[in-house]
């Protein structure tokens, strides 16, 4: 048997966008809105599976299919919610049915001038062979860039 191991890793990423707190807030907690921007990379990741309960308490799981073959899974609880201020989060990872991580990410979300600065701080715990926290900064990163592009495409009343 393999030695288990765990690494535990935070990261404070913070971000200007030019819409509303209010606008950003819902690209998180409306369904249609957060699936255009949340998920794997289009070219490399096919979705099978997406649940989405908005609440404190609620579940999201989004679990997808590598070009490569793994399948990812991402499952996560509401802990906290505050309407355009603050969504709090657990919520665990696998790669093939194997536990990667279990982080609590917290989002805020704060008027920046006309626009929102949105902070996301996630603390987690990466187990055994995936020790890459600033793999699921890089990541995160790489939503944040998805969620950019999809507020400045979707209408404003969306």
């Amino acid at each position: 048997m393999s030695k288990r191991t765990t690494k535990h890793d935070t990261f404070v990423i913070e971000r200007i966008f030019p819409q509303s707190p209010a606008r950003v807030f819902n690209a998180f907690a409306d369904p249609a809105a957060k699936a255009r921007w949340f998920s794997g990379p289009p070219d490399q990741w096919t979705q099978t599976l997406r649940e989405f309960d908005f609440r404190i308490g609620g579940r999201e799981q989004l679990i997808g299919a590598w070009a490569g073959g793994k399948v990812s899974s991402f499952d996560s609880v509401y802990q906290d919610i505050v309407p355009n201020e603050r969504i709090i989060y657990s919520y665990a990872m696998q790669i093939d049915g194997v536990p990667i991580s279990v982080s609590l990410a917290t989002v805020e979300f704060k008027r920046a001038g006309k626009g929102a600065r949105l902070v996301i701080t996630e603390q987690g715990a990466f187990l055994d062979a995936f020790q890459d926290g600033g793999g699921r900064e890089h990541g995160t990163r790489a939503l944040l860039e998805r969620l950019a592009a999809s507020l400045e495409t979707e209408p404003a009343g969306a």
